[in-house]
């Protein structure tokens, strides 16, 4: 079996998970997260050998690099993230029904990027300027903190939901979190997602000098991860020094997560250095 072929079934198990926490929220049967949970680090876990595999494999191929160099591999990584991510979040927080709002988000770029026409699953050799030992560093702390920005607007969307009748302990809402706990948690994981970020914008700098002897170019991707940055900095900015909470902050998260897609998706119909085009 490839790594492709392995991924591919991850992503109908991302599916299954989905299913099973939606069905436990719609129908307020908080029993079906216990398979929930199991199916969901199955997915991670199966995720997890395929990325292995498919790293393996390009060595196999005498093309050896980390699986995080085009639109297909970084798709699966940030499935694989936002997978890890919700998977602590539950042992710890012990609210399994945040996982149907994470885990359609890993389904979906898990299905765009194994059954989308316009992506190539083909392993191919690096570019020269991604031979670089800053690939694994400066792409990993990005799609960390991608994944947590993710989880930050999935909780984001929760919060929104139970604050149309916040009191109600009955039903779909009755079974979500309490808001206090949904604010408290969307604000750790745009922390947790800012300070990776950070890192992988500076690494980036420090890949970029290397590669065409500049740290900044203004390039489409730096640009807009630039305003994304500042989008979650004036998130953390308004919340811990302006007391902002609730539904503010919500909907700046979502606000962030918009910025975050068109950084990630966006400026691949823009010319630059970053674009992941159609491969």
């Amino acid at each position: 079996m490839t790594s492709s072929q392995l991924l591919s079934i991850a992503t109908f198990v991302f599916a299954l998970a989905a299913f099973f926490y939606l069905a436990a929220l719609i129908f307020a049967k908080p029993k079906l997260t216990m398979p929930a949970r199991w199916i969901v680090a199955a997915a991670v876990g199966v995720t997890t050998v395929g990325i292995l595999l498919r790293w393996v494999e390009s060595y196999q191929m005498g093309i050896g690099h980390a699986p995080l160099s085009n639109l297909y591999e970084s798709l699966v990584f940030f499935s694989w993230t936002a997978g890890v991510i919700y998977l602590f979040l539950e042992l710890k927080y012990k609210n399994a029904l945040i996982g149907a709002f994470v885990t359609p988000i890993a389904f979906l770029s898990m299905a765009y990027a194994s059954m989308s026409p316009n992506i190539n699953d083909r392993i191919q050799p690096l570019v020269p300027a991604l031979k670089s030992n800053w690939l694994i560093a400066h792409v990993a702390t990005c799609f960390f903190g991608y994944a947590a920005f993710a989880v930050a607007f999935g909780m984001s969307l929760m919060y929104l939901v139970k604050a149309r009748n916040p009191e109600k302990s009955t039903g779909m809402i009755g079974h979500i979190p309490k808001l206090g706990v949904l604010d408290e948690l969307t604000q750790r994981m745009v922390l947790f997602g800012f300070l990776f970020l950070t890192v992988g914008i500076i690494t980036g700098s420090v890949w970029a000098n290397s590669a065409w002897g500049s740290y900044w170019s203004w390039d489409p991707k730096e640009t807009w991860s630039l305003i994304t940055w500042f989008v979650y900095a004036a998130l953390l900015h308004a919340r811990l020094m302006r007391g902002w909470e609730g539904k503010q902050i919500a909907f700046l998260s979502i606000l962030g997560f918009a910025a975050v897609l068109f950084t990630y998706f966006g400026v691949n119909l823009l010319p630059g250095l970053h674009s992941y085009g159609k491969v």
